[in-house]
Protein backbone atom coordinates (compact mmCIF):
# COMPACT_ATOMS: atom_id res chain seq x y z
CA UNK A 1 0.00 0.00 0.00
CA UNK A 2 1.31 3.45 -0.90
CA UNK A 3 1.81 5.70 2.11
CA UNK A 4 -0.22 8.89 2.37
CA UNK A 5 1.76 12.12 2.24
CA UNK A 6 1.70 15.28 4.36
CA UNK A 7 2.71 18.35 2.37
CA UNK A 8 3.20 21.86 3.78
CA UNK A 9 2.64 24.62 1.22
CA UNK A 10 4.53 27.90 0.96
CA UNK A 11 2.39 30.49 -0.83
CA UNK A 12 4.89 33.17 -1.84
CA UNK A 13 4.22 36.85 -2.54
CA UNK A 14 6.98 39.48 -2.68
CA UNK A 15 9.46 36.93 -1.38
CA UNK A 16 7.53 36.16 1.80
CA UNK A 17 5.22 33.32 2.83
CA UNK A 18 1.60 34.51 2.98
CA UNK A 19 -1.76 32.96 3.84
CA UNK A 20 -5.32 34.08 3.30
CA UNK A 21 -8.92 32.88 3.52
CA UNK A 22 -10.81 31.89 0.34
CA UNK A 23 -7.80 33.24 -1.62
CA UNK A 24 -8.28 36.74 -0.10
CA UNK A 25 -6.93 38.88 2.80
CA UNK A 26 -3.34 37.68 2.57
CA UNK A 27 -1.28 37.94 5.76
CA UNK A 28 2.45 37.45 6.29
CA UNK A 29 3.33 33.97 7.57
CA UNK A 30 7.11 34.09 7.73
CA UNK A 31 10.41 33.55 5.97
CA UNK A 32 10.06 30.80 3.34
CA UNK A 33 13.61 29.47 3.79
CA UNK A 34 13.23 29.14 7.57
CA UNK A 35 9.82 27.48 7.20
CA UNK A 36 11.12 25.08 4.53
CA UNK A 37 14.01 24.03 6.80
CA UNK A 38 11.65 23.44 9.70
CA UNK A 39 9.29 21.29 7.63
CA UNK A 40 12.10 19.25 6.10
CA UNK A 41 13.52 18.54 9.57
CA UNK A 42 10.09 17.81 11.11
CA UNK A 43 9.11 14.96 8.79
CA UNK A 44 7.13 16.56 5.97
CA UNK A 45 6.98 14.16 3.02
CA UNK A 46 7.22 16.87 0.37
CA UNK A 47 7.16 20.65 0.09
CA UNK A 48 5.14 22.77 -2.35
CA UNK A 49 6.20 26.33 -3.24
CA UNK A 50 3.63 28.44 -5.11
CA UNK A 51 4.58 31.90 -6.34
CA UNK A 52 0.94 32.98 -6.17
CA UNK A 53 1.21 36.37 -7.88
CA UNK A 54 3.57 35.39 -10.74
CA UNK A 55 0.76 34.75 -13.24
CA UNK A 56 -1.21 37.86 -12.33
CA UNK A 57 1.94 40.02 -12.46
CA UNK A 58 2.96 38.33 -15.73
CA UNK A 59 6.42 37.37 -14.54
CA UNK A 60 8.44 34.22 -13.97
CA UNK A 61 8.83 32.32 -10.70
CA UNK A 62 11.37 33.63 -8.17
CA UNK A 63 14.27 31.41 -9.21
CA UNK A 64 16.81 32.59 -6.61
CA UNK A 65 14.37 31.90 -3.80
CA UNK A 66 13.59 28.47 -5.26
CA UNK A 67 17.31 27.65 -5.30
CA UNK A 68 17.79 28.85 -1.71
CA UNK A 69 14.86 26.73 -0.50
CA UNK A 70 16.06 23.68 -2.44
CA UNK A 71 19.51 23.95 -0.84
CA UNK A 72 17.90 23.93 2.60
CA UNK A 73 15.73 20.82 2.32
CA UNK A 74 16.14 17.12 1.55
CA UNK A 75 12.57 16.19 0.59
CA UNK A 76 10.81 16.29 -2.81
CA UNK A 77 10.11 19.87 -3.84
CA UNK A 78 7.32 21.07 -6.18
CA UNK A 79 7.37 24.61 -7.56
CA UNK A 80 4.56 26.51 -9.28
CA UNK A 81 3.71 30.02 -10.43
CA UNK A 82 4.22 31.72 -13.78
CA UNK A 83 5.28 28.54 -15.62
CA UNK A 84 4.28 28.55 -19.28
CA UNK A 85 7.04 26.88 -21.31
CA UNK A 86 9.58 24.05 -21.45
CA UNK A 87 12.39 26.54 -20.75
CA UNK A 88 10.62 27.76 -17.57
CA UNK A 89 10.58 24.17 -16.29
CA UNK A 90 14.22 23.56 -17.27
CA UNK A 91 15.32 26.57 -15.21
CA UNK A 92 13.38 25.44 -12.13
CA UNK A 93 14.63 21.85 -12.33
CA UNK A 94 18.21 23.13 -12.67
CA UNK A 95 17.67 25.22 -9.55
CA UNK A 96 16.47 22.39 -7.33
CA UNK A 97 12.80 21.72 -8.07
CA UNK A 98 11.85 18.03 -8.38
CA UNK A 99 8.40 18.67 -9.83
CA UNK A 100 6.56 21.65 -11.28
CA UNK A 101 2.96 22.70 -10.83
CA UNK A 102 1.05 24.41 -13.63
CA UNK A 103 -2.42 25.90 -13.38
CA UNK A 104 -3.57 28.91 -15.42
CA UNK A 105 -1.11 28.19 -18.25
CA UNK A 106 -2.51 24.65 -18.60
CA UNK A 107 -6.06 25.98 -18.96
CA UNK A 108 -5.03 28.59 -21.52
CA UNK A 109 -2.88 26.10 -23.45
CA UNK A 110 -3.77 22.48 -22.61
CA UNK A 111 -1.15 21.23 -25.09
CA UNK A 112 1.47 22.50 -22.59
CA UNK A 113 0.65 19.49 -20.36
CA UNK A 114 1.41 17.09 -23.23
CA UNK A 115 4.62 18.94 -24.12
CA UNK A 116 5.95 19.05 -20.56
CA UNK A 117 5.05 15.41 -19.85
CA UNK A 118 6.81 14.34 -23.04
CA UNK A 119 9.91 16.42 -22.28
CA UNK A 120 10.31 15.75 -18.56
CA UNK A 121 8.08 12.73 -17.77
CA UNK A 122 4.63 12.66 -16.18
CA UNK A 123 6.11 12.11 -12.71
CA UNK A 124 7.47 15.66 -12.90
CA UNK A 125 4.22 17.40 -13.87
CA UNK A 126 1.57 18.39 -11.32
CA UNK A 127 -1.53 20.17 -12.58
CA UNK A 128 -3.04 22.41 -9.90
CA UNK A 129 -6.78 22.95 -10.12
CA UNK A 130 -8.49 25.70 -8.14
CA UNK A 131 -12.24 25.14 -8.14
CA UNK A 132 -15.24 26.73 -6.50
CA UNK A 133 -18.63 25.12 -5.96
CA UNK A 134 -21.37 27.34 -7.35
CA UNK A 135 -24.96 26.04 -7.36
CA UNK A 136 -23.77 22.46 -6.77
CA UNK A 137 -21.33 22.61 -9.71
CA UNK A 138 -17.55 22.77 -9.25
CA UNK A 139 -16.15 25.36 -11.66
CA UNK A 140 -12.44 25.75 -12.33
CA UNK A 141 -10.84 29.18 -11.72
CA UNK A 142 -7.54 30.64 -12.86
CA UNK A 143 -5.12 33.49 -12.03
CA UNK A 144 -4.97 32.59 -8.35
CA UNK A 145 -8.73 32.01 -8.21
CA UNK A 146 -9.58 35.47 -9.55
CA UNK A 147 -11.08 34.41 -12.87
CA UNK A 148 -13.91 31.92 -13.36
CA UNK A 149 -13.95 29.58 -16.33
CA UNK A 150 -16.66 27.42 -17.87
CA UNK A 151 -14.62 24.28 -17.10
CA UNK A 152 -16.13 21.60 -14.89
CA UNK A 153 -13.68 20.31 -12.25
CA UNK A 154 -14.15 16.62 -13.05
CA UNK A 155 -14.07 17.03 -16.83
CA UNK A 156 -10.88 19.08 -16.59
CA UNK A 157 -9.27 16.59 -14.18
CA UNK A 158 -9.92 13.77 -16.65
CA UNK A 159 -8.46 15.80 -19.49
CA UNK A 160 -5.27 16.69 -17.64
CA UNK A 161 -4.76 13.01 -16.79
CA UNK A 162 -5.26 12.06 -20.45
CA UNK A 163 -2.76 14.72 -21.50
CA UNK A 164 -0.03 13.30 -19.24
CA UNK A 165 -0.20 14.97 -15.85
CA UNK A 166 1.31 12.78 -13.14
CA UNK A 167 -0.62 14.28 -10.25
CA UNK A 168 -3.45 16.71 -9.49
CA UNK A 169 -3.33 19.33 -6.74
CA UNK A 170 -6.99 20.17 -6.06
CA UNK A 171 -7.74 23.25 -3.99
CA UNK A 172 -11.32 23.92 -2.93
CA UNK A 173 -11.71 27.70 -2.95
CA UNK A 174 -14.82 27.32 -0.75
CA UNK A 175 -12.75 25.60 1.95
CA UNK A 176 -9.44 27.46 1.58
CA UNK A 177 -8.24 28.95 4.88
CA UNK A 178 -11.53 28.22 6.67
CA UNK A 179 -10.09 25.39 8.82
CA UNK A 180 -13.46 23.62 8.52
CA UNK A 181 -12.10 20.54 6.74
CA UNK A 182 -11.32 19.51 3.17
CA UNK A 183 -13.90 19.19 0.37
CA UNK A 184 -14.17 15.43 0.88
CA UNK A 185 -17.16 14.80 -1.38
CA UNK A 186 -15.38 16.44 -4.32
CA UNK A 187 -12.16 14.60 -3.44
CA UNK A 188 -13.97 11.25 -3.40
CA UNK A 189 -15.53 11.97 -6.78
CA UNK A 190 -12.14 13.06 -8.16
CA UNK A 191 -10.54 9.82 -7.00
CA UNK A 192 -13.18 7.89 -8.93
CA UNK A 193 -12.71 10.08 -12.00
CA UNK A 194 -8.93 9.78 -12.42
CA UNK A 195 -6.26 7.18 -11.76
CA UNK A 196 -3.41 9.53 -10.85
CA UNK A 197 -2.62 10.73 -7.30
CA UNK A 198 -4.69 13.58 -5.88
CA UNK A 199 -3.34 16.11 -3.39
CA UNK A 200 -6.11 17.62 -1.24
CA UNK A 201 -5.79 21.32 -0.47
CA UNK A 202 -7.99 23.86 1.29
CA UNK A 203 -9.60 23.63 4.71
CA UNK A 204 -7.22 21.86 7.11
CA UNK A 205 -7.90 22.87 10.70
CA UNK A 206 -7.56 19.75 12.84
CA UNK A 207 -5.79 16.39 12.72
CA UNK A 208 -9.13 14.72 12.04
CA UNK A 209 -9.51 16.82 8.89
CA UNK A 210 -6.40 15.11 7.51
CA UNK A 211 -7.77 11.71 8.52
CA UNK A 212 -11.07 12.52 6.76
CA UNK A 213 -9.28 13.63 3.57
CA UNK A 214 -7.62 10.21 3.41
CA UNK A 215 -10.57 8.05 4.51
CA UNK A 216 -13.63 9.95 3.21
CA UNK A 217 -11.96 11.85 0.35
CA UNK A 218 -9.61 9.02 -0.64
CA UNK A 219 -6.86 11.60 -1.25
CA UNK A 220 -3.28 10.42 -1.75
CA UNK A 221 -1.76 13.44 -0.04
CA UNK A 222 -2.99 16.34 2.07
CA UNK A 223 -1.56 19.81 1.75
CA UNK A 224 -1.90 22.59 4.31
CA UNK A 225 -0.37 25.94 5.11
CA UNK A 226 -1.55 28.06 8.05
CA UNK A 227 -1.97 25.20 10.56
CA UNK A 228 1.70 24.40 10.01
CA UNK A 229 3.00 27.97 9.62
CA UNK A 230 1.41 29.10 12.91
CA UNK A 231 2.33 25.89 14.80
CA UNK A 232 -1.30 24.89 15.35
CA UNK A 233 -0.47 21.35 14.20
CA UNK A 234 2.98 19.79 14.46
CA UNK A 235 3.81 17.35 11.67
CA UNK A 236 5.34 14.63 13.94
CA UNK A 237 2.21 14.63 16.15
CA UNK A 238 -0.06 14.62 13.09
CA UNK A 239 1.73 11.58 11.69
CA UNK A 240 1.50 9.72 15.00
CA UNK A 241 -2.23 10.49 15.12
CA UNK A 242 -2.78 9.23 11.56
CA UNK A 243 -0.76 6.09 12.29
CA UNK A 244 -2.98 5.44 15.31
CA UNK A 245 -5.98 5.59 12.95
CA UNK A 246 -4.43 2.85 10.77
CA UNK A 247 -3.56 5.22 7.94
CA UNK A 248 -0.38 4.22 6.07
CA UNK A 249 2.03 7.08 6.76
CA UNK A 250 5.81 7.44 6.83
CA UNK A 251 7.11 8.34 10.29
Amino acid sequence: MLTKRIIPCLDIKDGRTVKGVNFLELKDAGNPIELAKKYSENGADELVFLDISATEERRKTLVNLVRNVAETINIPFTVGGGISSISDVEILLKNGADKVSINSSAIRNPQLINDLAKEFGSQCIVVAIDAKQVNEIWKVHLVGGKQATALDLFDWAKEVETRGAGEILFTSMNNDGTKNGFANDALAQLSKTVNIPIIASGGAGTMQHFEDAFTLGNADAALAASVFHYNEIQIPELKKYLKSKNIAIRI
